[in-house]
């Protein structure tokens, strides 16, 4: 696998994991709103910002019927009905442009998942350098077809997808003409469990697809995310909000900037942590290794005195013979004057 080049970022094992700020609707339907978020994710070290490209037509219809409503009593959204949802979630398509001109300003990689045919020819009109499926539109292979045909880099999420479908996507992809492909691992329940992240799946999915493979990641905190890093993680997709307190539909699952600034700390602590397997002490180790114990002459000894349990001892620092040793030393005699504080060395004896 080489490495994806998006923007001005490298996206690979090799590089710090790209982070990318999902705004969704937090916006509140407030351009103003929505630029300050463009503006405190580059302030908090995220490398993309992305949104969503629909409107309530393309997603659903204005229908009365019950399955056009959420009823899940345990959904963030109940009792709203989709078209609802999506009218008050949906970021205005000429509000794409100043976003995007925003985010250039501030050095992030702006782009959208589409959610239809016709928003991948309007984002290809602001030239976009990717596209995101969202976990529900990945079995859409019409539109994988028509986003992988553009032959920009693709992110899907591969949230509720079995392994089949995964497989399915993936084939559809690459045969319409992808190069550069990134799964991401993720479960879509709002807000998500820990427990129902599973991210042991991210390698898997690396070496199974032959691709990049990160998180997109719904639970609360930065725990998980941070953790998928130490499983080969290459991206991390959080939602992001300027206070969850503001509202919004997203927003009870979404970070705030101090949040979002701890995770691009600690993402990029956890990836530099990984390394490669090294046994021994590393470069910076060399200076401790003094502090080790090792063996001394605790007494003040004149030549042909016999070394025993009172006049040898393992101490600080490591400067003498090496601990293993204590017993090949007791009985022997020394042969010359040996003051009280000398590291034992094979010289003393014989």
């Amino acid at each position: 696998m080489s490495e994806i080049q998006i923007g001005n970022k490298k996206i690979g094992k090799n590089h710090t994991p790209f982070l990318i700020a999902e705004m969704s609707g937090n916006h509140n339907q407030s351009l103003n709103r929505a630029l300050e978020i463009v503006e405190a994710a580059a302030k908090a070290g995220a490398h993309a910002l992305k949104i969503q490209t629909y409107t309530a037509d393309t997603m659903t219809l204005d229908c009365d019927e019950p399955e056009f409503f959420i009823g899940d009593p345990q959904s963030l959204w109940k009792g709203n009905s989709l078209y609802n949802i999506y009218q008050q979630a949906h970021t205005p398509w000429e509000w794409h442009k100043p976003i995007f001109e925003r985010c250039k300003e501030l050095g992030l990689i702006g782009f959208s998942s589409p959610f239809d045919a016709s928003a991948v020819d309007f984002l290809e009109l602001l030239d976009v350098p990717c596209y995101k499926i969202a976990s529900f539109e990945n079995t859409d292979l019409p539109l994988v077809r028509k986003i992988a045909g553009t032959g920009k880099s693709m992110i899907i999420s591969t949230g509720m997808a079995t392994l089949a479908e995964i497989d399915e996507t993936v084939r559809t992809a690459r045969e319409a003409g992808c190069q550069d492909l990134i799964l991401l691992k993720c479960t879509s329940s709002y807000p998500a469990l820990p427990d129902d992240s599973n991210i042991v799946t991210i390698p898997h999915m690396r070496e199974l697809f032959q691709c990049e493979a990160g998180l997109s990641d719904h639970t609360l905190g930065i725990g998980v995310a941070v953790a998928s890093v130490a499983l080969g993680a290459s991206v991390i997709e959080k939602h992001f909000t300027l206070c969850r307190a503001d509202g919004g539909v997203d927003s009870e699952f979404s970070l705030e900037p101090k949040e979002m600034r701890l995770l691009a700390l600690e993402s990029e602590r956890a990836w530099k942590s990984i390394g490669g397997i090294s046994y021994g002490p590393g470069q910076n180790d060399q200076k401790s290794l003094q502090y080790r114990r090792s063996l001394y002459i605790v007494q003040d000894l004149r030549e042909g005195d016999m070394i025993t349990e009172e006049t040898v001892k393992a101490i600080r620092p490591g400067l003498g013979l090496p601990p293993k040793f204590y017993e090949t030393l007791l009985g022997k005699r020394v042969n010359r004057h040996v003051k009280k504080g000398t590291p034992a060395s094979w010289d003393l004896f014989g």
